[in-house]
């Protein structure tokens, strides 16, 4: 049964992260920008003038919403996870060095893509039952594109129940149960043998955590993710620069071999990774699966702020693909690639890789760090996705359904802590493209409504 469900995932996933993901991804990204003169180059200063210049500006939220910094923290603790560090581990194992190039490249058109998809959820979002603000792909299809649309945001609220427990969840907590495990094995505090009673363990802790930030309804979601987020960052790119400045002498050969690579991957892998369109692939999924523009998911956190200002919370969305693939993705991939580890291209790799180029360079002692790192970037994630998945049952269902959703969306981290999780991977990994193509047809045909709100902002100032 398990492998006849492999075998169709595994045709699904190449069909849907193929030449369907490229064209949607990259195509849809181009479109936005060239139809907004390149917003995310010409408005750079402004997009960072209104974001990290004003994150402190409101302290307080209305009722039934976050800050807008709280908003972005939430969503950047869905995107800031396992994707910058097993993700793009795993990208240049399979792609070689040149799949940080094409993550760059979506990321530069995902700027653009992820400020339309915040703009809108803003501007057509609702209030539900208990007054808070709910809003993303589902209900800008809905609102935006009338009722003939209907079908197409109810298939992007299934896909995303689907994608939330694995995507989400399970594999997050695999990877806080293996920084775990990896920094009390170098130390000594455990043995082979017990690593499987300490997962039961680390699951029920992270299970018991969830359920107690989840169930407190949005305002704590809010709160946990303002304060965790920037500490989880800056310890994060600390560590990672530290490693950057004591390997300087590498970077000039590192950064031409990711411009080379990306075009002529056999040249640099030595042969075994020797497809362009590999290398691309892997680049732009890994890239998606990190910042999550094109996948709408952000938007959902972003509709919550409490603004009346769509495009300017849209500049939040410029900010987030910025901080997460720009800095956070390239400083995992300089780690990797100037500590000079071996990298086994054309093999499956995770978050083992970033770890072993920051235990290569500082030593044994670091393990703690990065697990601590780690673990933030993880359970923020599984934060950032149970407000998703919350809202995507709400959507499809109702609000009575939220709260039996979050029990069982917390339990998942037990079968995360203690499973194999390579199907998992692979069927999220599918999921997250299916979500792709009903977002960025929604996008794609409101993108007269993201212009023309573009144009009334400008005009007002």
């Amino acid at each position: 049964m398990l492998q006849t469900i492999e075998a169709v995932n595994a045709v699904i996933n190449k069909f849907i992260w193929g030449i369907p993901a490229i064209i949607c991804i990259i195509g849809v990204g181009l479109y936005l920008s060239i139809r907004t003169g390149f917003i995310q180059i010409h408005k750079f200063p402004l997009a960072m003038k209104q974001t990290i210049g004003k994150v402190f500006e409101k302290k307080e939220a209305t009722h039934g919403a976050l800050t807008p910094f709280q908003a972005v923290c939430t969503a950047l603790s869905a995107t800031v996870g396992t994707g910058n560090i097993a993700g793009v581990a795993g990208a240049i194992a399979i792609g070689g060095p040149g799949a940080v190039f094409w993550m760059w490249i979506s990321a530069f058109l995902g700027m653009c893509t992820k400020f339309s998809e915040v703009l809108l959820a803003v501007h057509y979002r609702e209030r539900n039952e208990r007054g808070e603000w709910v809003g993303g792909p589902m209900y800008y299809i809905k609102n935006g594109l009338g009722q003939k649309w209907h079908w197409l945001a109810v298939l992007f609220a299934i896909f995303g129940v689907f994608t939330v427990f694995g995507t989400g969840n399970a594999t997050q907590v695999n990877t806080i149960t293996a920084a775990i495990n990896s920094a009390l094995l170098n130390y000594n505090v455990i043995s082979q043998e017990n690593v499987t009673a300490i997962n039961w363990i680390i699951g029920v802790i992270i299970m018991l955590l969830v359920a107690g930030v989840l169930l407190g309804g949005i305002k704590r979601i809010g709160s946990v993710s303002e304060k965790l987020v920037p500490f989880m960052a800056i310890l994060y790119i600390l560590l990672a620069l530290g490693v950057v400045v004591l390997n300087f002498k590498n970077v000039p050969d590192v950064f031409a071999s990711i411009f080379y690579g990306a075009f002529h991957p056999a040249a640099v892998t030595g042969g075994v990774v020797g497809s362009f369109f590999t290398s691309m692939t892997k680049g732009v999924s890994r890239g998606i699966f990190s910042n999550e523009a094109g996948l709408g998911t952000g938007s959902i956190a972003h509709a919550c702020a409490d603004t009346d200002q769509p495009v300017r919370q849209g500049f939040f969305g410029i900010f987030e693909v910025f901080a997460d693939t720009i800095i956070i993705c390239t400083l995992t991939a300089l780690v990797i690639l100037c500590s000079g580890v071996t990298v086994a291209y054309g093999e499956a790799a995770g978050a083992e890789l970033t770890i072993l180029g920051f235990t290569s360079t500082y030593g044994n002692w670091v393990s703690i760090f990065t697990a601590v790192a780690m673990c933030c970037f993880a359970f923020s994630t599984i934060i950032g996705w149970g407000l998703y998945g919350a809202r995507c049952v709400e959507f499809l269902f109702s609000s009575k359904v939220v709260k039996p959703f979050m029990v069982v969306y917390s339990l998942v981290a037990i079968v995360g802590a203690t499973i194999d999780l390579g199907l998992v991977w692979s069927i999220s990994d599918t999921c997250n493209g299916l979500m792709v193509i009903p977002n960025l047809i929604g996008v794609f045909l409101l993108s007269g409504t993201v212009l023309k709100l573009i144009k009334e902002y400008f005009a007002e100032k």
